[in-house]
């Protein structure tokens, strides 16, 4: 057994079908007599009566990236109308928002996903100012309480939560070889994989055993560094304007494919979690059960970027069990371009 390190997070969860019906009674347990209610444009309707149960006001103008524009036309009306929380109901846009706030605040925040994204278990902010993008950590920035209610996912179309599903997956796998990893969150990020391997399949049917897996591997992504993964979908996404959860679900089996030589341990995990041979070609099968992308080509990546974005992606590189190699990465970015089925 190695030495290791194990902080719990302080975010209490709430989980179970209905639950939703306990929003009212969770903001006042936190303070919340007259709390902000964030949505998107589209999730607008879907909060109004959390705002009729919470006492609330409404801003359904919640943006991708967290753009600072819109951060601070939150933050004037919590001004104005005195509020003393947040309540974010929907995907990553909401609860960046949320963060954002509680960031410049301290106000307490209460998060009711509506993806597998796994936001709402980090104090991890991504905020976009003048056309850059910068990440931000801070203990103001982790939620108060998170309620996951699946009855809120049975709308979801089945490519996105296939894309959304994947997007989970890969925080625990990268979590299972992370430098800073330890035996709980080991144990979490096994349990969250198998989880969501066998309920993304089941579209609806699954939605409550899917949920709880991406907890599992939100509490992952949250606890623990990183690794050569996130750092190409960061690339991917910051540079090529592509889309998250698809570009996590492309790269993952190629990744992992990368790290395998590195890290027996943790494909031997994601092998058991799967129930496949290997942990790579497992994960391109999932994608391909699922009707997911397979290919960066079909997400609009130029070929021609690959060069820079192999570049990018060795200049500045995250701890990863595997030395980074550009001419290897760079063989990586062609078999995410074209599709590739790993074969170890």
């Amino acid at each position: 057994m190695n030495p290791f390190i194990y902080t719990a997070l302080p975010t209490r969860v709430i989980f179970g079908r209905g639950k939703i019906s306990e929003v009212a009674t969770e903001a006042m347990r936190l303070g919340m007599k007259h709390p902000l209610v964030i949505t998107t444009k589209h999730q607008a309707s879907s909060g109004l009566a959390i705002i009729k149960k919470s006492g609330g006001v409404a801003f359904a103008g919640a943006a991708m990236h967290t753009p600072s524009n819109v951060t601070e036309e939150a933050l004037a009306i919590v001004s104005a109308e005195g509020c003393d929380g947040t309540i974010a109901l929907g995907g990553g846009s909401s609860t960046g928002l949320g963060k954002a706030i509680a960031l410049r605040t301290d106000l307490p925040q209460l998060v009711i996903p509506t993806s597998y994204a796994g936001s709402e278990m980090t104090n991890i902010l991504g905020e976009t100012a003048d056309g850059a993008k910068t990440t931000k950590r801070d203990s103001k920035i982790q939620p108060e309480s998170v309620i996951y209610d699946a009855d809120l996912l049975d709308t979801l179309p089945d490519n996105f939560a296939a894309t959304s599903g994947m997007n989970a997956i890969a925080h625990a796998v990268e979590g299972l070889y992370a430098v800073d990893g330890n035996p709980i969150i080991s144990l979490m990020a096994e349990e969250g994989i198998r989880a969501l391997a066998t309920a993304l399949p089941k579209g609806k049917a699954g939605h409550n055993e899917a949920l709880y897996g991406a907890w599992l591997c939100a509490t992952v992504l949250g606890s623990v560094s990183m690794a050569l993964h996130h750092k190409l979908c960061h690339v991917l996404g910051g540079s090529f304007n592509l889309p998250h959860a698809e570009t996590h679900t492309v790269i993952l089996p190629h990744a992992t494919a990368y790290n395998s030589v590195g890290s027996p341990n943790a494909m031997g995990r994601v092998i058991r979690a799967l129930g496949s041979k290997t942990a790579a070609a497992g994960l391109y099968d999932l994608a391909q059960k699922l009707g997911a992308p397979l290919t960066l080509k079909e997400l609009g990546m130029p070929e021609d970027g690959l060069d820079k974005a192999a570049d990018i992606a060795v200049a500045n590189p995250y701890p990863n069990p595997r030395v980074l190699k550009h001419a290897a990465i760079r063989q990586l970015l062609d078999d995410a371009y074209h599709g590739r089925r790993p074969q170890h």
